[in-house]
């Protein structure tokens, strides 16, 4: 009977990890950055990644300190219920400080090239994500721990890999879709940084106000 109660867990995170990896704020502002700065694809592979880890790696880490001193699961999801808020105003933040750079720059007719390599825009993301929780992670978490140890490695490695895997191949699928658009319509450089901030603010603000 346990290991029924274990493979449903283990179904659950599988099916979980899927729905929660759609949710737009993990996939489009990697898009938008990538398109508005002429990213490589292995620029916006490595980048997605790295926030991908950090995005999970957070909620391990704070899951697994949780259970070792003893908090309990509704104490845990009030600690990443205010993450989130702080993660999506911190990348509606981003998206209009983004918005606003480009629009200075288009008004005051500047072409300033940015070495993508020194930009703090890449960093930025990583700590917005890094930041932003896995809310359906730690409950899983709590779940395994009924079972053993290797349960909740089990489900933590899957529930990442997942994630980490669809937030990759998303971001670039919508890449390459918008490449393809992008060939009839190439705005200038900095219109480019402001209608991507835009869609960063708006992506932001959506997952908030639908509590996605």
């Amino acid at each position: 009977m346990e290991h029924g109660s274990l493979n449903v867990i283990i179904l659950s995170t599988i099916g979980i990890a899927v729905v929660h990896a759609l949710a737009p704020d993990h996939w489009v502002p990697f898009v938008s950055v990538a398109r508005a700065r002429s990213w490589s694809t292995v620029r916006l592979l490595w980048v997605t990644f790295v926030a991908g880890l950090a995005h999970i790696g957070s909620s391990i880490a704070i899951g697994s300190a949780g259970m070792f001193l003893g908090f309990s699961l509704a104490g845990l999801e009030g600690v990443e219920s205010n993450r989130g808020t702080i993660a999506g105003l911190l990348l509606i933040g981003f998206g209009i400080a983004l918005a606003l750079w480009g629009l200075k720059n288009v008004r005051s007719h500047r072409h300033v090239e940015i070495d993508p390599r020194k930009a703090l825009v890449v960093w930025s993301l990583i700590v917005i994500f890094l930041l932003g929780p896995c809310e359906p992670l730690i409950p899983l978490m709590f779940a395994a721990a009924a079972f053993s140890p290797g349960a909740i490695v089990t489900v933590t490695a899957l529930f990442g890999a997942i994630t980490v895997a669809m937030m990759m191949s998303q971001a670039l699928l919508a890449y390459k879709g918008v490449e393809v658009f992008g060939r009839f319509l190439k705005p200038d450089f900095h219109l480019s940084h402001v209608l991507a901030g835009l869609i960063i603010a708006a992506t932001g603000a959506s997952v908030m106000l639908l509590g996605i």
